[in-house]
Formats: structure tokens, sequence, C-alpha cells
């Protein structure tokens, strides 16, 4: 009896595999014949069509409370990828459908408008983002979205608005950028002769934020067209104690403004305070420039060689070879003027500036970084420092 149990035993697995392979294959049948759309996406993976495969399964896929987040997830996914129209497409059927939850379509709205940002088309994206911001659903992404489009449209009375909008609204405090729209409008009105609305501007800029910067620079600028050298070598002073990182930037007004007033003597004691204060920051070159206009280029030489062995720089190196050049007791004038045009050369490759956020490298200053679009974080980089 029990040899013959398991006689049986193959059999029976075969019939069982038998059958199963059988049931897969009507279940399979039934499929295909309820959902061909299914097989007309595996075909596409099967002929290595994936874009052509997701758009298949995206348009079977339904739109309920439990898709919603797929739907999203794709959209999101197609405009990672620079796939604009297709995340578009996907959003624009979310809205579409009207038994989505107030939650759901607000979110809808926001990838839609982050959509229509990517593809340039802002008068959209702003319509919508205005929409959610109305209806008080997402209301900080509405808005930062709409200060970067208003940025981008240079529309500065409408960045105001949206940024105190955003402090209400997030507690956060804006007063950089804020400082930084006003300096705009006061540019803006003094191209247009308007400079009493352009000074209330600059004062406005210092009003929410008295380490702004630029406000100083542009009152200086004003006050130097407009003849007051006094007023504008006081500004010009006032942005070093701001921020000395900018004093590169300041050093060329500052010795013409000095220079217009005839002050050389005290030019001298400010620009030595400022090289024993801020080492390498490129002042010892107008310190040797001054000393030739007053003593001559082997005075000037001889401080930049003591100056260059303290704290060595390339653009000093620079300066003290073209004095050497035109000494009359150096007899290397050849090698030193080979030696001086491959340095300058090297100083023009180099960039100067750098970002503090996201490390962004450019050869002149910009107030707002071209990449990260963070405002006042772009400054000159050490003299010292070696490339990267």
């Amino acid at each position: 009896m029990q040899d013959f149990i398991w006689l049986l035993l193959p059999v029976a697995a075969a019939s069982g595999w038998w059958a199963a392979n059988r049931s897969a294959r009507r279940c399979q049948s039934e499929l295909q014949k309820s959902n061909p759309v299914y097989f007309r996406g595996l075909n596409h993976l099967l002929n290595e069509e994936p874009d052509k495969a997701i758009d298949v399964f995206v348009e079977m896929l339904e739109v309920d409370s439990d898709t919603v987040e797929t739907h999203l997830a794709l959209g999101n996914l197609f405009r990672r990828r620079g796939e604009v129209d297709r995340a578009i497409r996907i959003h624009q059927n979310l809205i579409a459908r009207p038994a989505l939850s107030r939650e759901q379509r607000a979110q809808a709205l926001l990838e839609l408008g982050k959509d229509y940002m990517r593809a340039g088309l802002y008068d959209r994206a702003e319509n919508l983002f205005r929409e959610l911001k109305d209806s008080r659903m997402y209301v900080d992404h509405a808005l930062r979205n709409l200060l970067q489009i208003y940025q981008q449209e240079r529309d500065w009375e409408a960045c105001l608005k949206t940024a105190e909008a955003l402090e209400d609204a997030t507690s956060e405090g804006l007063a950089m950028e804020k400082s930084h729209y006003y300096c705009e409008l006061a540019i803006k009105e003094r191209s247009l002769g308007q400079p009493g609305k352009a000074h209330g501007h600059l004062k406005k800029a210092l009003g929410v934020n008295r380490a702004c910067v630029r406000a100083n620079h542009l009152m200086s600028k004003f006050a130097q067209e407009q003849g007051d050298k006094k007023a504008a070598a006081k500004l010009l002073r006032a942005i070093v104690e701001q921020d000395p990182d900018y004093l590169p930037e300041v050093l060329t007004e500052l010795v013409q403004v000095y220079k217009s007033l005839g002050d050389l003597s005290q030019l001298g004691k400010y620009l030595d305070e400022l090289v024993d204060r801020y080492p390498n920051r490129g002042v010892e070159l107008y310190r040797a420039e001054l000393l030739k206009e007053q003593e001559g280029e082997d005075a000037a030489a001889q401080y930049l060689l003591q100056h260059i062995g303290k704290t060595p720089s390339l653009p000093g190196l620079i300066r003290l070879i073209e004095l050497q050049c035109r000494l009359p007791e150096v007899g290397s004038e050849h090698l030193l003027q080979g030696m001086r045009e491959h340095l300058t050369r090297l100083m023009a490759e180099r960039a100067t500036y750098q970002c503090a956020k996201c490390g962004f490298q450019a050869k002149t200053l910009h107030w707002q970084c071209p990449s990260c679009r963070t405002w006042s974080s772009i400054k000159r980089k050490p003299l010292l420092e070696s490339e990267t």
C-alpha cells in the first residue's frame, strides 16, 4: 500500500503543476481582455521604450484618493528630468478631477505652478500661487515662489510686498532681501532723474537693514556726483566698518575721494591703518602707489618688498616686478618682464569672487548669486587663497 502511495506522488505533482499553469493562462487571458492597456505598456517595456510605457501606465492609473500621491510623484519626477510638458499634463489632469479633497487640489496647484515656472510661464505660475495664497493653503510655499517670479521679472515693488507677507506668514526675517529691493528701486529712480526718491529708497534700505553695504555704497556714489566729497568719504569709511570683506570694492573710490580733498597725509595714515587691520586685502598696492607719487618708485618698491616678506600676494609681487623693471640698477629687465606677464595672465584667469553659500565663482561682483539666488553672499576671495 505504501509503495502504491509513493508511485502516486509524482502524478499528483504533475497534475498540480498542470492545473496551476492552466489557471494562470486563464487569468492572463481574462486580464488581457479586460485591460489591454496594461499589456500595451508591458510591450513598450519589453521593447525598451520606457517613456512610452510610463505614458501608458499613467493613462490607466485611475485618479482617486489612493493614487493622488502617485500622480504627484510622477509629475515631480518628470519636472526634475526636464520633461515639463509631461509634468504639466499630469498635474492638470489631477486638478480637473472633482473628487479631490481641498488639500489634494492645493497640492496639485502648487506642483503645477512649479511646472509653469520651470517652463518660463511666469504669468500662469503667478496666478496659481496667488490662488493658493488667497485660499490660505501652502501660503509660505506660494509666497516663496512668487518672490522668485518677481525677482526674475525685476518687479521690486511686488518683491517688497511679497517679502513682507512672507515675514507675517512665517515670522522669518527678510531684512537683507528687502534692503536690496530698496536699492534696486533707488537705482531705477536715479536712472529716471529722481534723486530725491532714490535717496528715500536708500534710507529705507538702511532702515530695514543697518548693515546694508550696498545702500551706503550707492549713497556715496550719489554724494560724489553732487560734489559732496566729505560725505562720500564718510560713507565709504562706514562701509569698511560695516563689512571689511567689501574693502577691496571701495578702495579705489576712497583713494580718489581723499585725493580730491587734497588730504594726502590723512590718506597715507588711513591706508597704513587699513594695512595693519586687514592684511592681504590689496591695500598695500594703494599705499605703494601713494609712496610712488610722494617719494618715487624706489620708495614704493622698498615698501612692497618689505610687505611681501610678511604677507606675500600675487598682485603685490606683480607690482613689485613692474617697479623693479624700471629701476636703473636692475639688469634682468627681460626676465622680470616675462615673469610679470605670466603672473598677470594667472591673475586674470583666477575667479576673484565666490558665493559663501553655494560656492559659485565669478570674476565680477554680483549682489545676488546667479546660482543660488542669495543676496550679498558673493564676496572677494583672499589674495593668498589657492585655486581649488
